[in-house]
């Protein structure tokens, strides 16, 4: 396939717009130039992919002469998927500059939602984990013991119907 002349100019342009807008100071613009950036290179594998031919899943026939190569295509998914991965993080950075800017003077400084928690609060809540914890090591200790010697008569769960 020779390639097109005009498949080719747009994507030069792509790439020079591309260049031309990364190169300034806004997070935006940096964004819509990678992104023009990428298209540009999907357009350079596209353009250096070869001639079109058959799909590449047949095998062993004599259609595999005219089969094409399936690296170029697995190369543009490839590059759609970073691109697609890098946007998202530029677009988390520029959220994250928009709210920081918007909090002034206050800066990154967030409340703390616990500070009304007092230390009894905290203690008690310490003190039924470790209780739970002590109530789930006496039912599998009275197990152990069950599975060595036989169940006793008073034994958690004696009787019961499953």
């Amino acid at each position: 396939m020779s390639a097109s002349l005009t498949l080719v100019i747009v994507m030069a342009v792509l790439y020079a717009a591309g260049v031309y807008v990364m190169l300034e100071r806004s997070l935006t613009r940096v964004l819509i130039g990678f992104l023009l950036v990428g298209n540009a290179t999907n357009l350079l594998i596209f353009i250096m992919s070869g001639r079109p031919g058959n799909a590449p899943i047949f095998t062993g026939t004599a259609a595999d002469a005219a089969m094409v190569d399936p690296v170029p295509q697995v190369l543009m998914l490839t590059a759609i998927v970073i691109n697609f991965g890098i946007t998202a993080l530029i677009l988390a950075l520029i959220y994250r500059s928009w709210w920081l800017a918007r909090l002034g003077d206050e800066g990154d400084t967030v409340t703390d939602e616990h500070a009304a928690e007092t230390m009894a609060s905290t203690e008690k809540s310490f003190r039924s984990v470790t209780e739970d914890e002590a109530a789930s090591q006496e039912d599998l200790d009275a197990s152990e013991r069950e599975s060595e010697f036989g169940a006793p008569a008073n034994a958690p769960g004696k009787g019961m119907k499953l």
